[in-house]
């Protein structure tokens, strides 16, 4: 025990260290400057430094993007990074789920208005030295900006998914980056519109994705070189903090949350002693994809679609109607099929509360600090307990059905991503769900790693399930767009 608290001490020490240094004692300060949410970096140094206006993509924040604000203050620059409607802590809403109307591209490029107006009114910034910087949603926002405002000196787009938003004339001075990993017409995009202008380059950043481009030293480098380059300065060494100082900071916290879990678990509960019963694994996967299917189509024509959340609605009820189904089969079998029964002492029932507030605490602590803004602001703070709802169904469900077992409960996680995945593909859902697919397969292993530790010291399903469902939720929750 005494190992386990130090070695918890150092994580957590480790993951401190990280993300508090992350900044190098940078001057950091949030706003709100007509209604939109926005955090200003300062450079070190006296005088005017130029300015540059940071974007993030669908579902990210200004918190997403704080390693950029770092990156570009080192160099000089005084960086807004901003949230955009229905994003992090803006808690007005995106005109529709899929930001592709007129409606929300005025309402992204209103954000960015205020942005850059804001940017320009800071005392140490040079009006007329202004540059933008965007990733997917927030690289087409930014390069329409500038195609529409000549007075911008430079853009950096970070996968652009759409080329329409640039031509032949505007904007100039555009450079396009792709991960290498990332879908061939993210690629396509990029290469075609470098290639219409002269004063515009392409970089392939290799192997990274949609998501870790943003963490690529590589992907920072190319940025701060090109705005030097666009403003005929450079930093006298040419040197970036790490990008990655935050997410794995994030990443420690969340390792200590995890090895907290086994002295929380094993203080509440008693070390299971029962031979187990081995699940009919496959008979579970085929019943799981069975009811994956049905769920993925059942889900396009329930009323939770019209939840004020993109997506969300969708995932909601195809994650209810599964385990509801899944459910149902564990209910159907006859008792000798089952791994075991939940054999928790009744009156330590209560105790097990604490299991689903720690769980709270192990995913929205190290996702806030690390990755992205992760407090329920807004509707978000009645949509997470629906959303909560809809995951700790399916989780009962596939507690139920598997026993326990953590080989079925893989595969049953396998299954559910699998068929989420073709609905998007299918047009069941909107295909933004493909490009967070990686983060979504964590998130599900992280709950079945709780899962593993609560059945070993035979924790009750309800426990388990609420707690492993909030894992999953929360960041679903907090990070999908609010919508009108």
């Amino acid at each position: 025990m005494k190992r386990t608290l130090l070695l918890l001490l150092v994580l957590v020490a480790g993951g401190a260290w990280l993300i508090a240094g992350a900044d190098g004692g940078l001057r950091r300060e949030h706003v709100t400057s007509a209604g939109t949410p926005l955090d200003v970096v300062h450079p070190s140094g006296s005088g005017r430094h130029p300015g540059v206006v940071v974007a993030h993509g669908f579902s990210g924040s200004a918190k997403l993007m704080a390693p950029f604000g770092d990156t570009l203050a080192a160099r000089g620059y005084v960086v807004v990074l901003l949230d955009f409607a229905g994003h992090g802590a803006e808690t007005r809403p995106l005109p529709d789920e899929t930001a592709s109307t007129d409606t929300s591209t005025d309402a992204l490029q209103a954000g960015l208005a205020t942005a850059v107006a804001h940017l320009r009114s800071l005392p140490d910034v040079d009006p007329a030295r202004i540059a933008l910087a965007g990733h997917s949603m927030g690289a087409g926002a930014v390069t329409r900006y500038a195609a529409a405002h000549p007075d911008v000196t430079a853009t950096v787009a970070i996968s652009l998914p759409s080329s329409v938003v640039a031509s032949a004339e505007r904007p100039a001075r555009l450079l396009t980056v792709v991960g290498g990993l990332e879908f061939p017409g993210f690629r396509e995009t990029a290469e075609t519109v470098a290639a219409q202008r002269d004063d515009r380059a392409v970089r392939v950043i290799p192997g990274v994705e949609h998501i870790t481009v943003l963490y690529a030293p590589d992907t920072h480098r190319a940025t701060a070189d090109w705005l030097d380059q666009a403003f005929g300065s450079q930093s006298p060494d040419g040197a970036i903090p790490f990008p990655g100082r935050r997410p794995a900071g994030a990443a420690l916290l969340g390792l200590a949350a995890l090895l907290g879990l086994h002295p929380l678990a094993a203080r509440l509960g008693e070390r299971r002693i029962t031979p187990s019963r081995p699940a009919p694994r496959l008979t579970i996967t085929a019943v799981a994809a069975g009811a994956a299917v049905i769920g993925a189509i059942t889900a396009r024509l329930l009323p939770t679609t019209t939840l004020p959340l993109a997506i969300g609605g969708y995932v909601a009820a195809y994650a209810t109607v599964t385990g509801a189904l899944l459910w149902g089969y564990a209910a159907a079998r006859t008792p000798a099929h089952r791994r075991h029964e939940d054999r928790p002492v009744v009156h330590r029932a209560g105790r097990y509360l604490l299991v689903p507030a720690y769980a709270a605490m192990a995913i929205a602590v190290p996702v806030h600090l690390g990755m992205t803004h992760a407090l329920p602001v807004g509707d978000r703070g009645w949509l997470l307990p629906i959303i909560w709802a809809a995951f700790a169904v399916l989780a009962c469900g596939t507690e139920r059905a598997t026993g326990g077992d953590p080989v079925a409960i893989l595969a049953t996680a396998a299954v559910v991503v699998a068929v989420l995945a073709g609905a998007a593909v299918s047009g069941l859902t909107h295909g933004f769900v493909i490009l967070v697919l990686f983060p979504l397969i964590g998130l599900l292993l992280w709950q079945a790693f709780w899962s593993f530790l609560l059945h070993r010291f035979a924790a009750p399903v309800w426990a388990i399930a609420l707690a492993g469902s909030l894992v999953v939720a929360w960041p679903l929750a907090v990070t999908l767009p609010l919508v009108a």
